[in-house]
């Protein structure tokens, strides 16, 4: 059997189960599998830039936030339907991205880390500033009225556990695609040795653009969607602690891996559901279990079965 073959069971298998699970789930467990799905993809386009371009992000939350208040404002404040306020909340993202990516790659290494940072406090600050129209710290919730796509209640958990299914898969696919296409083949090189490839001849500003771009769009589209299906948009969405969480989810699932930041956001949001179940300190134990993980899978879960069992996973 040969590689093509493993990815396609491998990748086309989880979307299959996923879509069986809607049918069979208990109640509880059915909307933490929407949620993560959604938060899911918010890390597949964090990986994007990250895993396979190497250029880490401390300030991704700025692009889930965009979409977020994209998608919401437009409704709130313009009563737009669902529909094209989630093509608001992409535009918004696309746009941010763009800008954020022409002055953000200026800088390289640390700088490019610390610029992304200051713009995602900017992003909030600016949430926070405009309270008049965002209701800065305590957000606004959308209503279930609003939430009706194509005669669809988005607030009916089926109806949102297959809207974010929708998600997962497109972006799942789509990255699936992109890192066997010349384009991500190029993201890879430049990761890997930056000089080299602009030896060969390949603009390395303009595809390290494309993949700020392609990264924040995806995440933003997470960002809306989550807004529309839960109902709720608010200013911790934007804060540093969202822009954290798809670094350590990347991590701990394998970066540079399509699968991996499924695996990670399924793992650390379950690590964190049990723990508090266990005691108020779950944090602690969520830590140990990370550290432990750093020091003994430092690729990450996905990254380890690549090493160890399957060289070609994409």
């Amino acid at each position: 059997m040969n590689d093509a073959t493993k990815t396609l069971i491998l990748h086309g298998g989880l979307l299959v189960l996923l879509f069986a699970l809607q049918f069979v789930l208990p109640a509880y467990h059915h909307g933490n599998l929407a949620r993560i799905m959604v938060l899911a993809s918010y890390a597949i386009g964090f990986n994007v830039l990250f895993g396979y371009t190497g250029l880490l992000s401390l300030g991704h939350a700025l692009f889930f936030a965009a979409g977020m208040y994209g998608m919401g404002l437009a409704v709130r404040h313009f009563g737009l339907s669902p529909a094209p306020a989630l093509i608001c909340g992409v535009l918004v993202g696309l746009a941010v991205s763009a800008i954020a990516g022409l002055l953000a790659l200026r800088t390289v290494g640390v700088g490019f880390m610390i610029v992304t940072l200051m713009f995602a406090q900017a992003g909030y600050l600016t949430v926070l500033y405009f309270g008049e129209y965002t209701r800065g710290d305590e957000g606004f919730v959308i209503q279930q009225a609003e939430r009706i796509l194509w005669g669809l209640d988005l607030s009916d958990p089926t109806n949102r556990y297959f809207a974010a299914f929708c998600l997962f898969a497109l972006c799942l696919l789509l990255t699936l695609w992109l890192v066997r296409a010349p384009f991500g083949k190029v993201l890879v090189a430049i990761r890997e040795n930056e000089e080299r490839a602009r030896m060969l001849g390949y603009d390395v500003f303009a595809h390290k653009l494309a993949a700020v771009v392609v990264s924040g769009t995806l995440s933003a589209a997470a960002g809306a969607v989550y807004g529309l299906l839960f109902g709720y948009v608010g200013a911790s969405f934007a804060s540093v602690q969202y822009s954290i969480f798809p670094l350590l989810w990347v991590l701990l699932g394998g970066a540079g891996t399509v699968l991996g930041p499924f695996i990670g956001t399924l793992f650390m949001f379950y690590l964190i559901d049990l723990s508090s179940g266990v005691t108020t300190a779950y944090m602690l134990i969520a830590g140990v279990v990370l550290v432990a993980l750093t020091l003994f899978a430092p690729q990450g879960l996905a990254g380890e079965v690549r090493k160890r069992l399957w060289r070609g996973l994409p």
